[in-house]
């Protein structure tokens, strides 16, 4: 999960830096280094997003421009050819309202620090998505009245930066609360059908087991299935939550696979296409350990499956710490594991530069040889049904739970 502002760490691996080493780098953004500085100086005020595919979109990695001693990104760019940036997080004011700010702090409408690195990146041939929301903080969803509202304050964000992509990161405690995500939701549809060609993803919590997230996260694409909302792209964080390396997150992912499909009647195919990962490197707050092995195999399984997404919490972590180890803490500002500079963000790199395959083709489907679902009927698990030319199967015992809209119920595919 992601910075909790205000704190010292963040269930996505933040532990702040120092006061001034963070006032050092926030400076330096704002004064012009590199990427920010000589080459946004003589980009145009508006400057114009580069002209990237989805695939970068989906491999953008996080960015903290304002805390946790923001790396230069142009000599990131530079050693490892990621174009693609997700800045994070647009949050409401610390004291209350509905307008759109950087981490409760910073007004989108008065900032000139994250746009001068956002014209720094697309001066250098890259562009950015800009991530809403995160682990902690007020929401916009919770504080303005309803999703026309909560759409109004994004789309100054959007607006502001010229943006092509912007993500929905629905998690804790804010996704618990059923109000404001029905108002996240409806705000990026709102988005999503106002600025044609927006990539919109959604980025929430992923847990062990047979599902890839929990029941909030289930209530949260229930929400998204009602309001007839479909983004991009759904992405699950496989961190902190009793993971233990690649292993277990590419089992998440596959729960997740299921989920998507018995959620929203999606074939295989189809649900591959809709699904992300958001890894951490290193050492997660938990103690997990993600090194640079584990996400490779995790790029293999998202490029070999025909995921739409593939990033990480952060590149302000993407760096070696000293010792190495850290002496066994989880950094905002590094990555507790032996690296070398900027290892991580490599593998979004080659996920951004991929050329786009097709995923897994469903072959076609087989004629529908099961009953038909009966609601005064007692299944048990095992049994297979037939409702909406799709085939069902129960997990458990069941009576009267409509298949596709209960848990109970796998779907295994259309039929004719």
């Amino acid at each position: 999960m992601r910075w909790k502002a205000g704190t010292t760490g963040r269930r996505r691996g933040l532990l702040a830096a120092a006061t001034a080493a963070v006032g050092a780098a926030a400076l330096a953004l704002g004064t012009a280094s590199a990427v920010s500085g000589a080459t946004a100086a003589s980009a145009s005020e508006h400057a114009a997003p580069a002209a990237l595919g989805g695939n970068w979109y989906g491999a953008a990695p996080y960015v903290m421009p304002f805390d946790n001693s923001p790396p230069d990104l142009g000599p990131v760019m530079s050693a490892t050819g990621q174009k693609s940036f997700q800045l994070a997080f647009i949050l409401a004011p610390n004291g209350g309202g509905c307008s759109p700010t950087w981490d409760g702090t910073h007004p989108v409408s008065s900032d000139t620090q994250a746009k001068s690195v956002i014209d720094g990146i697309r001066a250098a041939g890259g562009d950015v998505t800009v991530s809403a929301g995160g682990y902690g903080g007020t929401k916009l969803g919770q504080t303005c009245g309803d999703p026309s509202s909560t759409a109004a304050a994004y789309q100054q964000v959007v607006s502001k930066y010229a943006l092509k992509a912007i993500d929905f990161d629905l998690e804790e405690p804010e996704y618990e609360n059923a109000t404001a995500i029905h108002n996240e939701i409806g705000a990026a549809k709102i988005l999503q059908q106002n600025n044609p060609g927006l990539y919109v993803s959604v980025t929430t919590a992923g847990t062990t087991g047979g599902e890839g997230t929990g029941w909030f996260g289930k209530q949260m694409l229930a929400e998204a299935k009602s309001q007839g909302f479909t983004p991009a792209n759904y992405a699950i964080m496989p961190f902190d939550g009793g993971f233990n390396g690649s292993a277990a997150q590419i089992s998440a992912l596959e729960g997740f696979h299921s989920t998507l499909m018995s959620t929203f009647g999606w074939s295989s195919a189809t649900a591959y296409a809709h699904e992300g990962v958001s890894l951490m490197n290193g050492r997660s707050d938990t103690g997990e350990y993600f090194r640079q092995a584990d996400f490779q195999a995790v790029l293999d399984y998202a490029t070999s499956h025909g995921l739409s997404r593939f990033t990480f919490w952060s590149v302000n972590r993407d760096r070696q710490c000293s010792p190495p180890d850290n002496n066994g803490q989880t950094s905002g500002t590094c990555s507790s594991v032996t690296q070398g500079a900027w290892d991580f963000t490599k593998f979004t790199a080659a996920f951004g530069g991929a050329p786009a395959s097709p995923p897994p083709t469903d072959p076609a489907p087989g004629a529908c040889t099961a009953p038909a679902w009966n609601a005064t009927s007692v299944y048990t698990g095992g049994m297979e049904v037939t409702y909406s030319k799709h085939t069902y199967k129960a997990k458990w015992w069941t009576q009267g739970e409509t298949p596709g809209t209960a848990d109970v119920w796998s779907d295994e595919g259309p039929c004719t």
